[in-house]
C-alpha cells in the first residue's frame, strides 16, 4: 500500500478527529494571547510566527498527539515550510506521529456580499499545490463564510469552492471544502438547508477519481449532513466548532454520528506557554480525549 493509499484509508475509516493547527496572520495574535504569549512578548511578524511555530511544535510532539486519536492535522503554509527537530513538519507528522498532513491554501476572505464571504484570489495556487505535494501533504483546506440564508450568495460560495477543489484534485491532493455557516446567523438553519442542496448538486458533477472532504459548521438539525457523508466522492465530513465552547461543540457533535471534529480553539483550550511539559501534556491530552470521544460517540 502506498503512503497516499494508507493516508486515504485512515481519513476514510479511522477513528478520531482532525486537528486544525492552521491559524494564519490575522488570527495568530489572538491564538498566542490565549496561550499566554502577548504582543509585548514578540517584535514583528517573524518573532510572532516563531512563537506560533513553537506552540504548534509543542502540540505535535505531545504524548497524546498521535494517530491513536488524531487522524489528521491542518497546517499553515509557514508550518509546512518549517521543521520540528530538524525534520520537515509534514514528514514528521506522518512518519513519527502517524498523523495525515493537510495544508490551508486560502488567502483569506473577500468582504461580505450577498450574505457571504468568498475566497480571495489565489494566483499562486498551482505552485503552492506542487510544493505541497512534494512536501508530503495529503490534502488541502480552503474556507469561505456564509453569514445569512442568501441563496444566490451560497450558490456562489459552493461553486467557487468546487472550482478550487477540482484544481486541487488535479494536483493529486484531496481538498477539504469548508463553507462555514456563522453560528450567530439569525437564519443559520435555513442557510444550512440551502448549503446542503448546493453541495449535493456539485458533488454530482465530480468524476469517480475526484475525492473531497467537507468541513461544515455543526448543524441546527442533527444528522443534516448524513447523506453527504455517505456520498461516494466524500471521504469524510468534519465539523468546525465555529465559536461554540468545547463542551457545546462536543455535545452537538455527538448528535451527528457521521461527522468527526476538526476543532482549532477547542483543541488548545487551557494550554499555557508557562506550563511544564507534564502539565501541558496532561491538559492537551484531556482536550484530545474529549474531542476524540465526541467524534467516535
Amino acid at each position: 500500500m502506498t503512503t497516499t493509499d494508507a493516508q486515504r484509508t485512515q481519513m476514510e475509516t479511522g477513528q478520531g478527529f482532525v486537528a486544525a493547527l492552521d491559524q494564519s496572520g490575522g488570527s495568530t495574535p489572538k491564538a498566542l494571547s490565549l496561550y499566554g504569549v502577548e504582543p509585548s512578548d514578540y517584535s514583528g511578524d517573524a518573532e510572532m510566527f516563531q512563537a506560533m511555530h513553537d506552540m504548534r511544535a509543542r502540540i505535535i510532539l505531545a504524548d497524546d498527539f498521535t494517530s491513536d486519536k488524531v487522524l489528521g492535522a491542518i497546517l499553515f503554509e509557514r508550518t509546512m515550510d518549517n521543521t520540528i527537530n530538524g525534520k520537515p513538519v509534514a514528514q514528521l507528522l506522518w512518519e513519527d506521529r502517524g498523523v495525515v498532513p493537510f495544508l490551508k491554501i486560502d488567502k483569506g476572505l473577500e468582504d461580505e456580499a450577498n450574505g457571504v464571504q468568498l475566497l480571495k484570489p489565489m494566483p499562486e495556487l498551482d505552485d503552492l499545490l506542487k510544493r505541497a505535494k512534494a512536501a508530503g501533504i495529503f490534502g488541502t483546506k480552503e474556507r469561505s463564510v456564509i453569514q445569512s440564508a442568501n441563496a444566490e450568495g451560497i450558490a456562489s460560495v459552493v461553486a467557487q469552492q468546487f472550482a478550487v477543489a477540482k484544481t486541487v484534485c488535479a494536483a493529486g491532493l484531496v481538498p477539504i471544502i469548508e463553507p462555514e455557516v456563522n453560528i450567530h446567523s439569525e437564519s443559520k438553519a435555513e442557510a444550512e438547508d440551502i448549503l446542503k442542496s448546493e453541495l449535493e448538486k456539485h458533488l454530482a458533477t465530480l468524476s469517480a477519481e475526484e475525492l473531497v472532504m467537507l468541513k461544515v459548521t455543526l448543524p441546527e438539525v442533527a444528522g443534516l449532513y448524513d447523506s453527504l457523508a455517505d456520498h461516494p466522492n466524500v471521504l469524510r465530513v468534519v465539523a468546525l466548532s465555529g465559536g461554540y465552547s468545547t463542551e457545546d461543540a462536543c455535545a452537538r457533535l455527538t448528535q451527528n454520528p457521521k461527522m468527526i471534529a476538526s476543532f482549532s480553539r477547542a483543541l488548545t483550550e487551557g494550554l499555557n506557554v508557562k506550563m511544564s511539559d507534564a502539565e501541558f501534556n496532561t491538559a492537551l491530552g484531556q482536550n484530545i480525549s474529549k474531542i476524540y470521544d465526541a467524534s467516535v460517540a
